[in-house]
């Protein structure tokens, strides 16, 4: 098998039109037993694209005859699958790969693989390669179908195999998914990203916008509702510009509207980027119960300028004016956000607006970080003048407001009655049990349930993420 390194120019470019590829690895017997007799261990980290990609890689793990064990000590294989967004992530994968180098003195014939997003980089995989022989195979994110015959290859040769593809992308279908969740599960609407917000390397890693088709998204739902599942949520770089690959006249509010007419109890979508927010989707809302009261939408950061440089050319009127429709139409709503301090010479000015605009919409949630340095994108390039110091000073501001306007937010549910979908028993507490409202607020509370069924729960207490009850009738 030929090594493939990858190559940030060529997988940034738009030029080829995807392909829609159904991969059949169930029907190749000559890869049924490569697991045999041993064991594996999958870790993923970051996004929910990236936990399928992890689900994905289990389900043709059990295919070729692994069995999954929780402890990643007592596996024969681990696949790191790994995030790209933000550096101390991949600081984090590092470590581990570091900690795992034991494994090959003390278990016979182990294997230890990187995936994903941050291996879809040429200065990581080049890392690999020089400090990391040890590391017996890297893929990317366009390839997972290749994992069997990428293991076969490493058994065979005793060899480290690079392969990671950098290309525009394409649609695989048909890969088995062995779902962690089995009443709650991620669906993929569509891969890719074609924005190239100038932070960001997603675009590189992930290749252009690719939506998968109308009937292998509703095929897949269906099965899942005959398999009992009672949540699903549907995952794109950005859901809104679903369809437009594609020559038809069909996009994601058609999409969506399809899907709201399935018997499933409840839908959810990530991430909505809000420069191509269509109200009619939250119309949509109006007319389906099924349809979740919970809408992320990403601004990263209150100030023009900066959004200008960040190749994100959204206006705060109208970044607010979607904010007011959203709450006109659905009181209950619930909205968050994501948001980057300290942007390469984000000036205080520049940084108080994103405090205004928190102030001014009281978001019930922020995922909030200093900006990151991805090598191979625009803003990387940047001369930045700022101090690590005043980053963080600006990032503790903003947090405060976030603290504040969540536990503001949730005040509102004291005495109410929410209906929760139970994931089951808390870590901390083995009398009570979690779950999540419509409203995306995770719900902790008493009383006599399983995982997977809906209960009501009245709350007697709030904090700033989270709300505490018991069951009534």
């Amino acid at each position: 098998m030929k090594q493939n390194t990858p190559n940030l120019k060529l997988a940034g470019q738009r030029a080829q039109k995807a392909k829609v590829i159904y991969q059949h690895l169930h029907d190749d017997q000559t890869i049924r037993h490569i697991g045999k007799q041993k064991t594996c261990y999958v870790r993923s980290y970051g996004c929910q694209s990236n936990l399928l990609d992890g689900e994905t890689m289990i389900g043709i793990l059990k295919l070729i005859g692994y069995r999954v064990v929780d402890d990643i000590n007592q596996a024969d294989l681990v696949i790191l699958n790994a995030c790209a967004v933000r550096e101390n992530a991949e600081k984090k994968v590092y470590g581990e790969i570091g900690l795992l180098k034991r494994q090959f003195k003390l278990r016979k014939n182990f294997m230890l693989g990187v995936c994903g997003c941050m291996f879809q980089q040429e200065n990581t995989v080049k890392k690999i390669i020089e400090h990391y022989p040890y590391v017996s195979f890297v893929f990317g994110t366009h390839n997972l179908y290749d994992l069997p015959y990428i293991i076969q290859e490493v058994d065979e040769t005793k060899k480290q195999v690079i392969k990671v593809y950098s290309k525009e992308g394409d649609v695989i279908e048909g890969l088995p998914i062995d779902r962690t969740n089995k009443f709650k599960a991620f669906v993929n609407i569509m891969y890719g990203c074609d924005r190239f917000c100038s932070y960001c390397i997603v675009p590189y890693t992930r290749g252009k916008i690719r939506s998968r088709k109308k009937n292998d998204i509703l095929n897949e739902i269906k099965q899942l509702i005959k398999d009992g599942y009672q949540e699903v949520t549907l995952l794109g770089q950005n859901v809104n510009s679903y369809g437009n690959d594609q020559n038809d006249d069909y996009h994601f509010v058609d999409l969506l509207n399809d899907i709201c007419q399935l018997p499933i109890k409840r839908i959810r979508y990530t991430t909505s980027n809000p420069w191509n927010f269509d109200e009619a989707i939250v119309d949509l809302h109006c007319r389906y119960p099924n349809l979740m009261p919970y809408f992320h939408l990403p601004i990263q950061s209150g100030d023009e300028t900066i959004l200008a440089k960040m190749n994100r050319h959204m206006k705060i009127s109208r970044y607010l004016a979607l904010i007011r429709y959203i709450r006109q139409k659905i009181p209950n709503a619930t909205i968050s956000t994501d948001l980057i301090v300290g942007f390469p010479n984000e000036t205080d000015e520049q940084f108080a607006n994103t405090l205004k605009l928190y102030n001014e919409v009281q978001f019930d949630n922020a995922y909030t970080f200093i900006y990151s340095k991805r090598s191979g994108t625009p803003a990387s390039t940047i001369v930045d003048t700022i101090p690590l110091n005043v980053k963080q000073q600006r990032l503790a501001e903003l947090n405060n407001l976030v603290r504040k306007y969540a536990k503001k937010n949730n005040q509102k549910f004291l005495n109410q009655v929410v209906n929760v979908l139970v994931d089951g028993k808390s870590k901390t507490n083995a009398d009570v049990y979690t779950g999540y409202s419509p409203e995306w607020k995770v719900v902790n509370f008493t009383g006599k349930t399983k995982p997977g069924k809906f209960v009501n729960v009245k709350i007697t207490a709030i904090s700033q993420f989270s709300l505490t009850g018991k069951i009534v009738k």
